[in-house]
C-alpha cells in the first residue's frame, strides 16, 4: 500500500542549494536545487515484506546507508523543484511495490502449428522445384 503524500513529506529530509543553468543572475543568490532524501527501513508506514521487496527493486538507486536520493534543479523555483521530487518518489515508490502477476505459458493453438507446416511444406516444394534434373 502506498502512503499519503503528507505521510512522505513528514519523514522526508530536503536539502536546498543553488543549481546550475537557466536563471542569470537569479542562479547566483537563489537556492533552487532541491534534494529529497528518503529513509525506507525508518519509515513507519511500511512493513517489512514491503521494505524488504524496495530494497531489492531499487538496489540501484539506494547509497551505502540505504537512503533514496532524488534530486531536481529543472526550475528556477524552490517549491516547483520540491513538488517534482516529491512525485519522482511516490512514482518510484508506486512502480517498486507493484508486483507483477506471473506469466501463465499457453499451448500454442493446432491451426497456427498446421499453418506454420503447410507453409514450410510450399517452400520445400518451391525450392524441390527449382532442381534441374536430367532424364
Amino acid at each position: 500500500m502506498l502512503p499519503s503524500r503528507e505521510e512522505i513529506l513528514r519523514s522526508a529530509i530536503f536539502k536546498t542549494s543553488r543549481s546550475g543553468g537557466k536563471g542569470g543572475q537569479n542562479v547566483n543568490k537563489v537556492s533552487s536545487k532541491v534534494e529529497l532524501v528518503f529513509d525506507i527501513e525508518n519509515f513507519v508506514y511500511f512493513t517489512d515484506e514491503e521494505k524488504a521487496l524496495l530494497k531489492v527493486k531499487l538496489q540501484g538507486r539506494l547509497d551505502n546507508e540505504g537512503l533514496i536520493h532524488i534530486v531536481s534543479q529543472e526550475d528556477r523555483s524552490q517549491l516547483l523543484n520540491k513538488e517534482k521530487t516529491i512525485i519522482k518518489l511516490i512514482d518510484l515508490l508506486k512502480k517498486a511495490l507493484t508486483v507483477q502477476k506471473k506469466r501463465k505459458p499457453t499451448k500454442i493453438p493446432k491451426g497456427v502449428i498446421e499453418k506454420r507446416l503447410k507453409n514450410k511444406a510450399s517452400t520445400a516444394e518451391k525450392k524441390k522445384n527449382r532442381k534441374i534434373t536430367d532424364f
